[in-house]
Protein backbone atom coordinates (compact mmCIF):
# COMPACT_ATOMS: atom_id res chain seq x y z
CA UNK A 1 0.00 0.00 0.00
CA UNK A 2 1.39 3.36 -0.57
CA UNK A 3 0.46 6.81 0.50
CA UNK A 4 -1.66 7.63 -2.77
CA UNK A 5 -3.62 4.54 -2.57
CA UNK A 6 -7.11 6.93 -2.10
CA UNK A 7 -6.20 8.91 -5.25
CA UNK A 8 -5.61 5.38 -7.27
CA UNK A 9 -9.08 4.53 -6.14
CA UNK A 10 -10.28 7.12 -6.97
CA UNK A 11 -8.88 8.04 -10.23
CA UNK A 12 -10.17 3.70 -11.09
CA UNK A 13 -13.53 4.86 -9.89
CA UNK A 14 -13.72 7.86 -11.85
CA UNK A 15 -12.89 5.96 -15.24
CA UNK A 16 -15.46 3.53 -14.42
CA UNK A 17 -18.01 6.09 -14.15
CA UNK A 18 -17.12 7.55 -17.17
CA UNK A 19 -16.97 4.33 -19.29
CA UNK A 20 -20.94 3.86 -18.23
CA UNK A 21 -21.28 6.68 -20.82
CA UNK A 22 -24.72 7.36 -20.90
CA UNK A 23 -25.76 4.81 -18.21
CA UNK A 24 -27.26 1.23 -19.17
CA UNK A 25 -30.74 2.36 -19.71
CA UNK A 26 -29.62 4.78 -22.85
CA UNK A 27 -26.88 2.16 -23.62
CA UNK A 28 -29.92 -0.20 -24.77
CA UNK A 29 -31.98 2.21 -26.50
CA UNK A 30 -28.72 2.92 -28.59
CA UNK A 31 -28.25 -0.10 -29.29
CA UNK A 32 -31.91 -1.27 -30.38
CA UNK A 33 -31.71 1.42 -33.01
CA UNK A 34 -29.11 -0.92 -34.54
CA UNK A 35 -26.29 1.74 -33.84
CA UNK A 36 -22.95 1.00 -31.89
CA UNK A 37 -21.70 2.96 -28.57
CA UNK A 38 -18.92 5.32 -29.76
CA UNK A 39 -16.80 2.85 -27.48
CA UNK A 40 -17.57 -0.17 -29.69
CA UNK A 41 -16.84 1.82 -32.73
CA UNK A 42 -13.72 2.99 -31.48
CA UNK A 43 -12.68 -0.64 -30.92
CA UNK A 44 -13.67 -2.34 -33.68
CA UNK A 45 -11.40 0.69 -35.81
CA UNK A 46 -8.77 0.72 -34.18
CA UNK A 47 -5.99 -2.05 -33.21
CA UNK A 48 -6.99 -4.33 -30.12
CA UNK A 49 -5.39 -2.60 -27.24
CA UNK A 50 -4.40 0.16 -29.20
CA UNK A 51 -6.28 2.96 -28.09
CA UNK A 52 -5.40 5.53 -25.60
CA UNK A 53 -7.56 7.80 -24.60
CA UNK A 54 -7.20 11.91 -23.64
CA UNK A 55 -9.62 13.54 -21.05
CA UNK A 56 -11.72 10.31 -20.24
CA UNK A 57 -12.61 12.02 -16.40
CA UNK A 58 -13.81 15.16 -18.11
CA UNK A 59 -17.37 15.71 -17.12
CA UNK A 60 -20.22 17.47 -15.16
CA UNK A 61 -19.35 16.00 -11.13
CA UNK A 62 -21.70 16.04 -8.30
CA UNK A 63 -20.37 16.43 -5.13
CA UNK A 64 -22.13 15.89 -1.83
CA UNK A 65 -21.66 18.34 1.55
CA UNK A 66 -18.91 16.78 2.61
CA UNK A 67 -16.79 17.09 -1.21
CA UNK A 68 -16.90 13.78 -2.27
CA UNK A 69 -18.06 12.83 -5.24
CA UNK A 70 -21.14 10.67 -5.61
CA UNK A 71 -22.28 11.29 -9.63
CA UNK A 72 -19.88 11.86 -12.66
CA UNK A 73 -21.64 12.37 -15.96
CA UNK A 74 -18.42 12.00 -18.54
CA UNK A 75 -18.50 14.18 -21.69
CA UNK A 76 -19.96 13.19 -24.60
CA UNK A 77 -16.94 13.39 -26.79
CA UNK A 78 -13.87 10.35 -26.39
CA UNK A 79 -10.84 11.08 -28.23
CA UNK A 80 -7.16 9.37 -28.04
CA UNK A 81 -4.69 8.21 -30.01
CA UNK A 82 -4.56 4.45 -31.56
CA UNK A 83 -3.12 2.65 -34.57
CA UNK A 84 -4.84 1.18 -38.02
CA UNK A 85 -2.47 -1.52 -39.04
CA UNK A 86 0.25 -0.24 -36.84
CA UNK A 87 -0.39 3.53 -37.74
CA UNK A 88 -0.84 6.05 -35.71
CA UNK A 89 -3.65 8.26 -35.65
CA UNK A 90 -6.03 10.50 -34.19
CA UNK A 91 -9.17 8.92 -33.43
CA UNK A 92 -12.68 11.14 -31.89
CA UNK A 93 -16.11 10.46 -31.71
CA UNK A 94 -19.12 11.58 -30.03
CA UNK A 95 -21.33 9.76 -27.41
CA UNK A 96 -24.92 10.12 -28.36
CA UNK A 97 -26.29 8.64 -25.20
CA UNK A 98 -25.23 11.40 -23.55
CA UNK A 99 -27.29 14.60 -24.78
CA UNK A 100 -27.64 13.03 -28.04
CA UNK A 101 -24.05 14.01 -28.78
CA UNK A 102 -24.90 17.66 -28.67
CA UNK A 103 -21.63 19.84 -29.28
CA UNK A 104 -22.64 21.47 -25.71
CA UNK A 105 -21.86 18.61 -23.96
CA UNK A 106 -18.20 18.25 -24.79
CA UNK A 107 -16.34 19.47 -21.62
CA UNK A 108 -13.45 21.54 -21.92
CA UNK A 109 -13.39 21.79 -25.91
CA UNK A 110 -12.20 18.09 -26.38
CA UNK A 111 -13.27 18.54 -30.24
CA UNK A 112 -10.74 21.02 -30.88
CA UNK A 113 -8.15 19.20 -28.56
CA UNK A 114 -8.48 16.97 -31.23
CA UNK A 115 -8.07 18.58 -33.87
CA UNK A 116 -5.42 19.99 -32.77
CA UNK A 117 -3.31 16.81 -32.13
CA UNK A 118 -3.52 15.80 -35.47
CA UNK A 119 -2.27 18.86 -36.70
CA UNK A 120 0.85 19.19 -34.36
CA UNK A 121 1.65 15.54 -34.06
CA UNK A 122 1.08 15.26 -37.70
CA UNK A 123 -1.29 12.56 -37.87
CA UNK A 124 -4.27 11.51 -39.37
CA UNK A 125 -7.43 12.01 -38.07
CA UNK A 126 -10.81 9.93 -37.83
CA UNK A 127 -13.84 11.36 -36.54
CA UNK A 128 -16.93 9.38 -35.69
CA UNK A 129 -19.66 11.56 -36.16
CA UNK A 130 -23.18 11.15 -34.18
CA UNK A 131 -23.90 14.50 -33.31
CA UNK A 132 -26.51 17.17 -32.89
CA UNK A 133 -24.50 20.25 -33.34
CA UNK A 134 -25.26 23.04 -30.32
CA UNK A 135 -28.08 22.96 -28.35
CA UNK A 136 -30.53 25.96 -27.52
CA UNK A 137 -30.80 24.78 -23.98
CA UNK A 138 -27.19 26.16 -23.27
CA UNK A 139 -28.79 29.36 -23.04
CA UNK A 140 -30.52 29.14 -19.88
CA UNK A 141 -27.69 27.20 -18.13
CA UNK A 142 -24.74 29.71 -18.55
CA UNK A 143 -27.77 32.36 -18.71
CA UNK A 144 -26.64 34.39 -21.87
CA UNK A 145 -25.81 34.04 -25.80
CA UNK A 146 -22.93 34.12 -27.58
CA UNK A 147 -21.93 34.84 -31.43
CA UNK A 148 -21.43 32.18 -33.14
CA UNK A 149 -17.85 31.19 -34.39
CA UNK A 150 -15.31 29.08 -32.89
CA UNK A 151 -11.52 29.30 -32.35
CA UNK A 152 -10.89 25.83 -33.47
CA UNK A 153 -12.58 26.74 -36.64
CA UNK A 154 -8.70 27.95 -37.59
CA UNK A 155 -7.33 24.85 -36.71
CA UNK A 156 -10.25 22.76 -38.72
CA UNK A 157 -8.88 24.49 -41.71
CA UNK A 158 -5.22 23.67 -40.81
CA UNK A 159 -5.71 20.12 -40.15
CA UNK A 160 -7.63 19.70 -43.46
CA UNK A 161 -4.57 20.96 -45.38
CA UNK A 162 -2.17 18.97 -43.34
CA UNK A 163 -3.17 15.80 -42.93
CA UNK A 164 -5.81 13.10 -43.77
CA UNK A 165 -9.50 14.06 -42.01
CA UNK A 166 -11.96 11.23 -42.58
CA UNK A 167 -15.33 11.32 -41.42
CA UNK A 168 -18.05 8.86 -41.21
CA UNK A 169 -21.82 9.97 -40.03
CA UNK A 170 -23.06 7.44 -37.69
CA UNK A 171 -26.37 8.57 -36.43
CA UNK A 172 -28.50 11.92 -36.97
CA UNK A 173 -25.78 14.27 -37.48
CA UNK A 174 -26.64 18.22 -37.58
CA UNK A 175 -25.38 21.80 -37.48
CA UNK A 176 -21.31 21.54 -36.60
CA UNK A 177 -21.74 17.95 -36.92
CA UNK A 178 -22.14 18.08 -40.35
CA UNK A 179 -19.72 20.81 -41.12
CA UNK A 180 -16.90 18.06 -39.07
CA UNK A 181 -18.18 15.10 -41.96
CA UNK A 182 -18.00 17.93 -44.79
CA UNK A 183 -14.53 19.38 -43.71
CA UNK A 184 -13.62 15.35 -44.66
CA UNK A 185 -11.18 14.07 -47.40
CA UNK A 186 -13.10 11.18 -47.58
CA UNK A 187 -16.58 10.71 -45.88
CA UNK A 188 -19.37 8.26 -45.13
CA UNK A 189 -22.88 7.56 -43.91
CA UNK A 190 -24.32 4.52 -43.10
CA UNK A 191 -27.79 3.95 -44.91
CA UNK A 192 -29.78 2.54 -42.06
CA UNK A 193 -29.08 4.61 -39.21
CA UNK A 194 -28.04 7.65 -40.12
CA UNK A 195 -28.89 10.95 -41.37
CA UNK A 196 -27.05 14.59 -42.23
CA UNK A 197 -28.88 17.83 -42.20
CA UNK A 198 -27.47 21.51 -41.95
CA UNK A 199 -31.08 21.61 -39.49
CA UNK A 200 -32.85 18.66 -38.25
CA UNK A 201 -36.75 18.44 -38.80
CA UNK A 202 -37.36 20.65 -35.56
CA UNK A 203 -35.52 23.32 -37.61
CA UNK A 204 -36.96 22.87 -41.13
CA UNK A 205 -40.49 23.38 -39.36
CA UNK A 206 -39.79 26.46 -37.71
CA UNK A 207 -38.12 27.93 -40.94
CA UNK A 208 -40.07 26.78 -43.59
CA UNK A 209 -43.67 25.13 -42.61
CA UNK A 210 -41.86 21.48 -43.81
CA UNK A 211 -43.23 18.94 -41.95
CA UNK A 212 -40.27 16.09 -42.67
CA UNK A 213 -38.78 13.39 -40.96
CA UNK A 214 -34.95 13.14 -40.28
CA UNK A 215 -34.93 10.34 -43.33
CA UNK A 216 -36.50 12.54 -45.73
CA UNK A 217 -34.85 15.38 -45.02
CA UNK A 218 -31.08 14.02 -44.89
CA UNK A 219 -30.64 10.25 -45.36
CA UNK A 220 -27.61 8.59 -46.81
CA UNK A 221 -28.83 8.40 -50.85
CA UNK A 222 -30.02 12.17 -50.65
CA UNK A 223 -26.55 13.33 -49.13
CA UNK A 224 -24.00 11.18 -51.48
CA UNK A 225 -26.30 12.01 -54.93
CA UNK A 226 -25.82 16.26 -53.61
CA UNK A 227 -21.87 15.29 -52.85
CA UNK A 228 -22.18 16.21 -49.76
CA UNK A 229 -21.05 12.82 -48.38
CA UNK A 230 -18.77 10.74 -50.56
CA UNK A 231 -19.90 7.11 -50.06
CA UNK A 232 -22.62 5.36 -48.58
CA UNK A 233 -22.07 1.88 -46.32
CA UNK A 234 -24.55 -1.05 -45.64
CA UNK A 235 -23.57 -1.25 -41.84
CA UNK A 236 -21.20 0.46 -39.03
CA UNK A 237 -18.73 -1.80 -39.74
CA UNK A 238 -18.91 -1.40 -43.11
CA UNK A 239 -18.34 2.49 -42.65
CA UNK A 240 -15.37 1.39 -40.31
CA UNK A 241 -14.23 -0.91 -43.17
CA UNK A 242 -14.10 1.91 -45.86
CA UNK A 243 -12.52 4.68 -43.66
CA UNK A 244 -9.43 2.40 -42.83
CA UNK A 245 -9.48 1.08 -46.49
CA UNK A 246 -9.01 4.80 -47.71
CA UNK A 247 -6.75 5.41 -45.12
CA UNK A 248 -4.43 3.12 -46.43
CA UNK A 249 -3.97 4.85 -49.82
CA UNK A 250 -3.10 7.90 -47.97
CA UNK A 251 0.30 9.13 -46.19
CA UNK A 252 0.38 10.45 -42.61
CA UNK A 253 0.35 14.01 -43.69
CA UNK A 254 2.27 16.39 -45.97
CA UNK A 255 5.34 15.74 -45.45
CA UNK A 256 5.55 12.42 -46.37
CA UNK A 257 4.62 9.92 -49.67
CA UNK A 258 1.46 7.36 -49.51
CA UNK A 259 2.19 4.25 -47.82
CA UNK A 260 3.03 0.74 -50.08
CA UNK A 261 1.94 -2.77 -49.98
CA UNK A 262 3.44 -5.80 -51.43
CA UNK A 263 1.84 -7.18 -54.31
CA UNK A 264 1.49 -10.31 -56.02
CA UNK A 265 -0.36 -8.77 -59.18
CA UNK A 266 2.70 -9.50 -61.98
CA UNK A 267 3.54 -5.40 -63.63
CA UNK A 268 3.68 -7.35 -66.84
CA UNK A 269 0.24 -8.53 -66.84
CA UNK A 270 -1.17 -8.05 -70.20
CA UNK A 271 -5.08 -8.48 -70.19
CA UNK A 272 -6.32 -9.61 -73.63
CA UNK A 273 -10.14 -7.90 -72.74
CA UNK A 274 -8.55 -4.77 -73.09
CA UNK A 275 -8.28 -5.35 -77.34
CA UNK A 276 -12.38 -5.69 -77.77
CA UNK A 277 -13.21 -3.36 -74.60
CA UNK A 278 -14.13 -0.74 -76.47
CA UNK A 279 -16.09 -0.82 -79.50
CA UNK A 280 -15.14 0.04 -82.78
CA UNK A 281 -19.22 1.80 -82.87
CA UNK A 282 -18.29 5.29 -81.49
CA UNK A 283 -22.02 5.64 -80.30
CA UNK A 284 -21.73 2.72 -78.43
CA UNK A 285 -20.53 2.84 -74.29
CA UNK A 286 -18.82 0.55 -72.51
CA UNK A 287 -17.07 0.07 -69.08
CA UNK A 288 -14.51 2.37 -67.85
CA UNK A 289 -14.32 0.50 -64.22
CA UNK A 290 -13.84 -2.52 -66.34
CA UNK A 291 -10.94 -0.55 -68.16
CA UNK A 292 -9.33 -0.10 -64.76
CA UNK A 293 -9.81 -3.17 -63.21
CA UNK A 294 -7.96 -4.82 -66.19
CA UNK A 295 -4.85 -2.06 -65.68
CA UNK A 296 -4.43 -1.88 -61.77
CA UNK A 297 -3.35 -3.97 -59.41
CA UNK A 298 -6.09 -6.85 -58.97
CA UNK A 299 -9.33 -5.61 -56.40
CA UNK A 300 -7.14 -2.68 -55.52
CA UNK A 301 -9.91 -0.08 -56.78
CA UNK A 302 -11.47 1.35 -54.23
CA UNK A 303 -14.32 3.84 -56.03
CA UNK A 304 -14.96 7.65 -54.13
CA UNK A 305 -18.38 9.27 -54.83
CA UNK A 306 -20.11 6.63 -57.41
CA UNK A 307 -23.48 8.07 -56.44
CA UNK A 308 -22.19 11.58 -57.31
CA UNK A 309 -21.62 13.39 -60.87
CA UNK A 310 -21.67 9.92 -61.91
CA UNK A 311 -20.54 10.15 -65.72
CA UNK A 312 -17.13 11.01 -63.74
CA UNK A 313 -14.83 8.11 -62.07
CA UNK A 314 -12.69 9.37 -58.87
CA UNK A 315 -11.27 6.63 -56.55
CA UNK A 316 -7.79 5.26 -55.15
CA UNK A 317 -5.49 1.82 -56.49
CA UNK A 318 -2.17 0.65 -56.37
CA UNK A 319 0.25 -0.25 -59.34
CA UNK A 320 2.81 -2.79 -58.05
CA UNK A 321 1.44 -1.86 -54.64
CA UNK A 322 2.05 1.65 -54.83
CA UNK A 323 -0.97 3.85 -54.18
CA UNK A 324 -2.44 5.70 -57.14
CA UNK A 325 -5.41 7.99 -57.69
CA UNK A 326 -7.26 7.32 -60.84
CA UNK A 327 -9.53 9.19 -62.44
CA UNK A 328 -12.20 8.52 -65.54
CA UNK A 329 -14.87 9.47 -67.63
CA UNK A 330 -17.93 7.04 -67.55
CA UNK A 331 -18.91 6.77 -71.14
CA UNK A 332 -22.29 4.50 -69.80
CA UNK A 333 -23.69 8.31 -68.08
CA UNK A 334 -24.52 11.34 -70.01
CA UNK A 335 -21.92 9.59 -72.52
CA UNK A 336 -18.94 11.00 -69.97
CA UNK A 337 -19.76 14.49 -70.56
CA UNK A 338 -18.31 16.78 -67.48
CA UNK A 339 -21.16 18.23 -65.87
CA UNK A 340 -21.21 21.51 -63.03
CA UNK A 341 -21.11 18.14 -60.83
CA UNK A 342 -18.65 16.39 -62.52
CA UNK A 343 -16.00 19.44 -62.52
CA UNK A 344 -16.85 20.22 -58.42
CA UNK A 345 -15.98 16.42 -58.30
CA UNK A 346 -12.93 16.60 -60.19
CA UNK A 347 -11.39 20.11 -59.11
CA UNK A 348 -11.91 18.64 -55.31
CA UNK A 349 -10.40 15.19 -55.73
CA UNK A 350 -7.59 16.53 -57.60
CA UNK A 351 -6.89 19.15 -55.28
CA UNK A 352 -6.66 16.19 -52.40
CA UNK A 353 -4.40 14.07 -54.29
CA UNK A 354 -2.49 16.67 -55.12
CA UNK A 355 -1.85 17.07 -51.65
CA UNK A 356 -1.32 14.06 -50.55
CA UNK A 357 1.13 13.32 -53.18
CA UNK A 358 -0.64 10.03 -54.82
CA UNK A 359 -0.12 10.04 -58.42
CA UNK A 360 -3.16 11.12 -60.87
CA UNK A 361 -3.76 8.24 -63.57
CA UNK A 362 -6.29 9.68 -65.71
CA UNK A 363 -8.02 7.36 -68.42
CA UNK A 364 -9.69 10.13 -70.51
CA UNK A 365 -12.67 9.72 -72.66
CA UNK A 366 -14.01 12.83 -72.41
CA UNK A 367 -16.71 14.29 -75.17
CA UNK A 368 -16.40 17.80 -73.52
CA UNK A 369 -18.80 19.68 -71.04
CA UNK A 370 -22.00 18.89 -70.92
CA UNK A 371 -24.31 21.27 -73.07
CA UNK A 372 -27.92 22.48 -73.25
CA UNK A 373 -30.33 24.90 -71.13
CA UNK A 374 -29.74 22.57 -67.61
CA UNK A 375 -25.75 22.85 -67.81
CA UNK A 376 -26.03 26.51 -68.93
CA UNK A 377 -28.52 27.17 -65.48
CA UNK A 378 -26.21 25.20 -63.66
CA UNK A 379 -23.09 27.38 -64.45
CA UNK A 380 -21.10 24.42 -66.32
CA UNK A 381 -18.10 26.76 -67.56
CA UNK A 382 -17.00 28.40 -64.73
CA UNK A 383 -17.38 24.84 -62.99
CA UNK A 384 -15.61 23.54 -65.45
CA UNK A 385 -12.97 26.24 -65.43
CA UNK A 386 -12.02 25.53 -61.87
CA UNK A 387 -11.21 21.87 -62.40
CA UNK A 388 -9.05 23.01 -65.43
CA UNK A 389 -7.18 25.43 -63.04
CA UNK A 390 -7.13 22.58 -60.62
CA UNK A 391 -5.36 19.90 -63.24
CA UNK A 392 -2.90 22.90 -64.23
CA UNK A 393 -1.97 23.43 -60.35
CA UNK A 394 -2.02 20.19 -59.77
CA UNK A 395 2.15 19.10 -59.37
CA UNK A 396 1.80 15.61 -58.26
CA UNK A 397 3.31 13.12 -61.07
CA UNK A 398 0.64 12.95 -63.98
CA UNK A 399 0.20 10.12 -66.76
CA UNK A 400 -3.32 10.56 -69.00
CA UNK A 401 -4.29 7.48 -70.61
CA UNK A 402 -6.20 8.45 -74.10
CA UNK A 403 -9.10 5.62 -74.32
CA UNK A 404 -11.15 7.46 -76.15
CA UNK A 405 -12.30 11.36 -77.10
CA UNK A 406 -10.88 14.27 -75.66
CA UNK A 407 -12.77 17.70 -77.09
CA UNK A 408 -13.23 21.10 -76.14
CA UNK A 409 -11.85 23.15 -72.96
CA UNK A 410 -13.17 19.85 -71.07
CA UNK A 411 -11.00 17.70 -73.51
CA UNK A 412 -7.97 19.98 -72.66
CA UNK A 413 -7.95 19.19 -68.96
CA UNK A 414 -6.80 15.81 -69.21
CA UNK A 415 -3.31 16.92 -68.18
CA UNK A 416 -1.23 19.95 -67.51
CA UNK A 417 -0.67 19.94 -71.05
CA UNK A 418 2.20 22.83 -70.00
CA UNK A 419 4.27 19.88 -67.98
CA UNK A 420 5.96 16.60 -69.17
CA UNK A 421 2.48 15.63 -70.63
CA UNK A 422 3.22 11.85 -70.37
CA UNK A 423 0.11 10.25 -72.34
CA UNK A 424 -0.57 7.10 -74.08
CA UNK A 425 -2.79 6.48 -76.23
CA UNK A 426 -5.21 3.77 -77.67
CA UNK A 427 -5.67 3.13 -81.48
CA UNK A 428 -9.70 4.33 -80.36
CA UNK A 429 -8.09 7.63 -79.51
CA UNK A 430 -9.41 10.57 -80.88
CA UNK A 431 -9.19 14.49 -80.11
CA UNK A 432 -10.33 17.83 -81.51
CA UNK A 433 -11.85 21.48 -80.77
CA UNK A 434 -15.31 20.05 -81.27
CA UNK A 435 -16.46 16.57 -82.02
CA UNK A 436 -16.74 15.84 -85.91
CA UNK A 437 -20.70 15.66 -85.18
CA UNK A 438 -21.66 18.85 -83.89
CA UNK A 439 -18.58 20.39 -85.70
CA UNK A 440 -19.77 20.07 -88.89
CA UNK A 441 -23.15 21.11 -88.11
CA UNK A 442 -21.67 24.44 -87.08
CA UNK A 443 -18.83 24.74 -89.54
CA UNK A 444 -21.16 23.43 -92.77
CA UNK A 445 -24.29 24.54 -92.00
CA UNK A 446 -25.02 26.67 -95.20
CA UNK A 447 -23.31 24.30 -96.85
CA UNK A 448 -25.31 21.53 -96.01
CA UNK A 449 -28.54 23.53 -96.48
CA UNK A 450 -28.15 24.36 -99.88
CA UNK A 451 -26.97 21.28 -101.20
CA UNK A 452 -29.86 19.25 -103.27
CA UNK A 453 -30.11 16.53 -100.74
CA UNK A 454 -29.00 17.65 -97.18
CA UNK A 455 -28.58 14.78 -95.56
CA UNK A 456 -26.64 12.47 -98.15
CA UNK A 457 -24.42 15.82 -98.35
CA UNK A 458 -23.54 16.41 -94.58
CA UNK A 459 -22.80 12.24 -95.06
CA UNK A 460 -20.32 12.83 -97.54
CA UNK A 461 -18.70 15.85 -95.30
CA UNK A 462 -18.72 13.31 -92.13
CA UNK A 463 -16.71 10.37 -94.88
CA UNK A 464 -14.46 13.24 -96.02
CA UNK A 465 -12.77 14.95 -92.59
CA UNK A 466 -13.51 11.00 -91.23
CA UNK A 467 -10.10 10.00 -92.35
CA UNK A 468 -8.64 12.74 -90.30
CA UNK A 469 -9.70 11.61 -87.16
CA UNK A 470 -7.11 8.83 -86.56
CA UNK A 471 -4.55 8.89 -83.85
CA UNK A 472 -1.48 8.26 -86.04
CA UNK A 473 -2.37 11.21 -87.89
CA UNK A 474 -1.64 12.96 -84.58
CA UNK A 475 1.29 11.01 -83.93
CA UNK A 476 2.77 12.18 -87.19
CA UNK A 477 3.65 15.53 -85.78
CA UNK A 478 4.10 14.10 -82.31
CA UNK A 479 1.00 15.96 -81.25
CA UNK A 480 0.43 12.64 -79.29
CA UNK A 481 3.73 11.06 -77.68
CA UNK A 482 2.62 7.50 -77.96
CA UNK A 483 0.41 5.45 -79.67
CA UNK A 484 0.35 1.68 -77.06
CA UNK A 485 -1.49 -1.75 -77.86
CA UNK A 486 -4.01 -1.46 -74.99
CA UNK A 487 -2.47 -4.57 -73.61
CA UNK A 488 0.53 -2.26 -72.76
CA UNK A 489 -0.99 -0.10 -70.60
CA UNK A 490 -0.54 -1.80 -67.11
CA UNK A 491 3.20 -2.75 -68.02
CA UNK A 492 3.47 0.64 -68.66
CA UNK A 493 2.11 1.91 -65.59
CA UNK A 494 3.99 -0.14 -63.65
CA UNK A 495 6.98 1.17 -64.52
CA UNK A 496 5.88 4.67 -64.88
CA UNK A 497 4.77 4.41 -60.84
CA UNK A 498 8.08 3.84 -59.81
CA UNK A 499 9.55 6.77 -61.44
CA UNK A 500 6.50 9.18 -60.16
CA UNK A 501 7.63 7.86 -56.63
CA UNK A 502 11.09 8.43 -56.91
CA UNK A 503 10.42 12.26 -58.53
CA UNK A 504 7.63 12.77 -55.54
CA UNK A 505 9.85 11.90 -53.09
CA UNK A 506 11.67 15.47 -54.19
CA UNK A 507 8.42 17.58 -53.71
CA UNK A 508 7.09 16.81 -50.28
CA UNK A 509 5.70 19.35 -47.77
CA UNK A 510 2.57 21.56 -48.22
CA UNK A 511 0.49 23.06 -51.06
CA UNK A 512 1.20 26.88 -50.52
CA UNK A 513 -2.69 27.94 -52.21
CA UNK A 514 -3.93 25.77 -50.21
CA UNK A 515 -7.36 23.62 -50.53
CA UNK A 516 -10.76 23.70 -49.59
CA UNK A 517 -13.46 21.05 -48.88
Amino acid sequence: MTDWAPEIEELRRRREMALEMGGEGRVAAHHAAGKLTVRERIERLLDPGSFAEFGVLAGSATYDESGALTDLRPSNFVMGLGTIGGRKVVVAGDDFTIRGGSTEGSAGGKQGYAEKMALELRLPIIRLVDGQGGSVATVEKIGRTYPPGRPDYLTLTRVFNTVPALSAALGSVAGLGSARVAASHFSVIVEATAQMFVGGPPVVKAALGLDLSKDELGNAALQCGSGAVDNAAASEDDALRQLKTVLSYLPDNVWAQPPSIASDDPAGRRDEALLGIVPRNRRRAYSMRAVIGHVVDRDSFFEVGRAFAKSFITGYARLRGRAVAVMGNDPTYLAGAITADAARKMARFIDTCDMFHLPVVNFVDNPGYMVGPEAERQDTIREGVRSLFAVYQATVPWVSIMVRRAYGIAGGAHANTRGLNLRYAWPSAEWGSLPMEGGIEAAYRREIAAAPDPAAHRQQIDERLGRFRSPFRTAESFDIENIIDPRDTRPLLCDWVEMAYQTGATDLGPKTRGTRP
